[in-house]
């Protein structure tokens, strides 16, 4: 079982017999057999030989560390993920009640070793107090400590701490931090649930490999390369996307990635080839994601990533920008103009394992005016645990259509078995582009809203020469039939949705439809349209899980599922 994690297609879900009920029933049955051999004697002893002998490579993650952060937990406070413990100098979080679940993830995961280490001697001291505060507790297997949500990143801490943690160690100290390091290493290649986290466990396991040092560490890095390679090929697409069709999570595979590649050649293996092209993708389609304001666009779970971290997962690469307009395989298309700027989501939400963090928001945009990101979407991420209503079409700049949503998040035992999967999404999705010297145009078409009989039509066209951006939405019965147009009238309420960034205001103009939306840098900006009523309303955006204050200007109609209805608007600099 150990180094042969399933190869995850893209085609998983639709390649399965029976509906997503059975599919949970099998995914639980599978989970519990996992769960008894963790559990097992046979399994400890498993991942507990051979015996390590020491450590190897030292890999450099290029994320960026907070030593004040480090600093801080030296001096007893603890603060992750939104949630605080003040500990004391010597205090133990491991026996104490976190104060959230997003915390305790958190700190199973060590998300606080590398600031703490970054302090320095005294940092890397008191993480290995810490360390062993937690093997105390936890150093035997368990399904939450030892889950995919904890241990992937754990390995990864451990791996790229250990030779730091070694310099202050005990000889007894150094051989308990190599055991750790090792069973926990072996142990990630046998985990098979959250499948779509195949290839970044294997990653931490090669890290692991590379660091223990001799005999040991080879098999678990043959294992680890076997696991990898074509799991990168599924994941990291042509165009470098990643397959969730998440920005940030391509940012983030390209940081372990390049861990990864850092570790080989301390370790004096050579990167496969497969590697190599990845980490060569992936820092095309990050700055392909890079808006105007310097931030990352922030679609399908992933947040909007800042210009500090985006510089380190760019600093190995001197290729420079890339004049890239589109990401046909990621299903995103850019349009640039003088001063605006638009992202938009041009391809269907994934399925299956892929879509544990995808969002029903099919032809969503994001607009940046003068650098100033004006429009954007609730930026739903993981780390907002529970807020799943997020991941729905009205939580995104894109149309609504009564109080359904074009797909919906698994729930309930489904939910639990699988993972909370998006189902129901758009299926077919398709993107016409034209580019000229006067502008560009961009017409996307999608199903999403095909339960209630409709498709949702968007029209932009980005005017280089007027420097404003124009759009129609439109909703259009699936199939035209005369005898339903004569039928009984039945009418659903429609809007067109502009989320406002948090920096971004907004206010209604006396005639009651044109809107005026400032950011950051005060230029203003009309969005005038033709809806039958305009409204701003509160909304809220997510960073790093915790939700900020915002506004979003709904354009309401009403739409005949027979006939279909249109609403029309421009966004323009305003004058002076």
């Amino acid at each position: 079982m150990a180094g042969k994690p399933p190869v995850l297609g893209l085609a998983f879900p639709a390649r399965l017999r029976g509906g997503v009920l059975w599919k949970a029933i099998r995914a639980e049955a599978a989970g519990h057999v996992e769960r008894e051999w963790f559990g097992s004697g046979p399994h400890r002893l498993k991942i507990a030989l051979p015996r390590p002998e020491g450590l190897s490579a030292r890999p450099h993650d290029p994320r960026p560390v907070d030593p004040a952060h480090g600093q801080k937990i030296l001096s007893g406070a603890l603060t992750l993920d939104g949630g605080a413990l003040r500990l004391g100098v010597d205090g133990d979080p491991f026996d104490t009640a976190s104060p959230s679940r997003r915390f305790a993830v958190s700190l199973h995961r060590f998300d606080w070793l590398p600031d703490l280490v970054a302090v320095g001697p005294d940092g890397a001291r008191r993480a290995l107090r810490l360390i062993d505060d937690w093997r105390r507790v936890f150093g035997k297997w368990n399904a939450f400590s030892w889950g995919p949500e904890c241990l992937e990143r754990r390995v990864h801490h451990l791996a790229c701490a250990a030779k730091t943690l070694a310099a202050e160690a005990s000889d007894a100290e150094v051989a308990d931090l190599v055991f750790d390091l090792a069973r926990q290493g072996r142990h990630l290649l046998e985990i098979t649930r959250a499948p779509e986290r195949t290839l970044e466990r294997a990653v931490a396991a090669g890290l692991a490999g590379c660091v223990l040092a001799g005999k040991p560490g080879e098999p678990l890095i043959d294992a680890a390369l076997k696991a990898l390679v074509p799991q990168l090929d599924a994941m990291v697409l042509g165009d470098g996307g990643h397959a969730t069709r998440s920005p940030e999570a391509g940012v983030e595979l390209l940081f372990d990635l390049l861990t990864l590649d850092d570790a080989l050649g301390q370790r004096g293996r050579p990167s496969p080839e497969a590697l190599s092209r990845a980490i060569d993708r992936l820092s095309s389609a990050t700055r392909f994601f890079i808006l105007g304001d310097g931030h990352l666009a922030a679609f399908h779970g992933g947040e909007t990533v800042g210009p500090a971290r985006i510089a380190a997962a760019l600093a190995h690469d001197d290729a420079g920008p890339r004049s890239l307009n589109a990401a046909p395989h990621s299903g995103y298309h850019k349009m640039i103009g003088g001063s605006i700027e638009v992202i938009a989501d041009c391809g269907p939400p994934p399925v299956g394992p892929l879509s544990v963090n995808a969002c029903a928001q099919p032809a969503a945009f994001e607009i940046v005016c003068a650098k100033d990101r004006l429009i954007t979407s609730c930026g739903w991420s993981p780390e907002a645990a529970g807020a799943h209503a997020f991941r729905l079409s009205d939580a995104a700049s894109t149309v609504s259509v009564a109080d359904g949503s074009a797909g919906r998040p698994l729930s309930g035992f489904r939910a639990k078995a699988l993972g909370p999967w998006l189902v129901d999404g758009a299926a077919k999705v398709e993107a016409k582009r034209h580019d000229d010297v006067g502008g560009v145009w961009l017409d996307i078409v999608h199903d999403g809203w095909r339960h209630l009989g409709l498709t949702h039509a968007r029209r932009l066209f980005l005017d280089a020469v007027q420097d404003e951006l124009r759009g129609e939405d439109s909703l259009s019965p699936l199939a035209l039939d005369p005898k339903a147009a004569e039928g009984p009238r039945r009418y659903l309420p429609f809007a067109v949705r502009f989320h406002l960034h948090p920096d971004a205001r907004a206010s209604i103009a006396r005639d009651g439809k044109s809107v005026l939306i400032r950011g950051p840098s005060n230029i203003g900006w009309w969005l005038r349209n033709d809806a039958v009523d305009v409204e701003i309303a509160p909304s809220a955006h997510f960073d790093h899980g915790l939700a900020r204050k915002a506004g979003q200007i709904v354009l309401k109609s009403q739409v005949r599922p027979e006939v279909g209805a249109k609403i029309r608007w421009k966004l323009t600099k305003a004058e002076g």
